[in-house]
């Protein structure tokens, strides 16, 4: 499947909130598909991933991973959205992760990082090479993949929902539109209810600690890995200010970021949208070749 047509497909996901029950998109030939592989548990929930492993070539391959978005109260990691990346040599895993509705923050950062520690328990397992993680998401998920990139070694936000003593840290982090200051971030354009105050359990104005917490700018670092943000110009859900402000704390601590504005495009981007869905593919690929394959 070209990567024209894996973003197309990843942008209904976007505008559908990753609608549950939709199929795994193509990966490509002689790639190995695993289906709900579980990599946790939370209470009484399994937590489960979809992975997209390459072909083998004798040596350990990178990994991605990607984060489904749906205002942290909906969506699916099917489809693996990352699947296509196995076309070029990496593992790429979907994850679930719970819900506001069933869990208030900082439940589902604990799952993302509970992932993280599963590949890395398991890398030998998959191939993997432990030392080149990458994540990428979109929406509310490019908000978590921000957070696994900022909150390496913030205990608060670890949980232990799998694969305790391992690192979540991350090597790499592709944000599309995601939340990253939640504290500014009262509502998302009227949406009601409001996810933001159901992620947290409650209003911003009630919840300033926990919105701070919960917010990727609080815990830059200057050891934070590379960022690579994606975001529409037009975007009235969470406006581009969040990524300009993500990206100036970033670059103000010495951290490697780019932010690639998208004309004529709101929360998701079109075929009208510059640069073009191609181009976008490309830049992904470029980010992730970069900086997680040996040069």
């Amino acid at each position: 499947m070209s990567p024209k047509r894996i973003i197309g497909l990843f942008l209904l996901c976007v505008l559908a909130a990753g609608a549950a029950g939709a199929g795994p998109l193509d990966a490509p030939s002689g790639a190995r598909i695993l289906t709900d592989v579980r990599y946790g548990k939370a209470g009484e929930k399994a937590l489960l991933m979809d992975l997209a492993l390459p072909k083998a070539t004798g040596k350990p391959s990178p990994a991605v991973v990607w984060i489904h978005g749906g205002g942290w109260r909906q969506g699916s990691k099917a489809p693996n959205v990352a699947a296509w990346l196995a076309g070029h040599g990496y593992a790429a895993a979907s994850i679930e992760y719970r819900f506001s509705k069933e869990a208030v923050f900082p439940a589902q950062i604990h799952d993302c990082k509970a992932a993280i520690r599963f590949l890395r328990a398991h890398s030998k397992d998959y191939n993997i090479d432990p030392k080149r993680i990458g994540v990428w998401g979109a929406s509310a998920g490019g908000h978590l993949a921000a957070l696994l990139g900022t909150s390496g070694g913030v205990k608060a936000l670890e949980g232990d929902c799998g694969s305790p003593g391992l690192s979540s840290r991350v090597q790499a982090v592709c944000d599309f539109f995601g939340p990253a200051d939640l504290t500014v971030l009262e509502g998302i354009s009227g949406i009601v209810p409001n996810p933001v105050s159901d992620l947290l359990g409650g209003p911003v104005r009630e919840k300033p600690a926990l919105a701070k917490l919960a917010s990727p700018v609080t815990h830059v670092t200057r050891g934070d890995p590379p960022v690579f943000i994606v975001h529409g110009e037009l975007d009235t859900l969470v406006p581009i200010r969040q990524s300009e402000r993500f990206r100036d704390v970033l670059t103000k601590s010495g951290v490697d970021v780019k932010l690639l504005r998208v004309k004529n495009a709101g929360h998701g981007f079109n075929s009208s949208s510059e640069p073009s869905l191609d181009q976008i593919a490309r830049e992904v690929l470029k980010f992730f070749d970069r900086m997680l394959k040996p040069h």
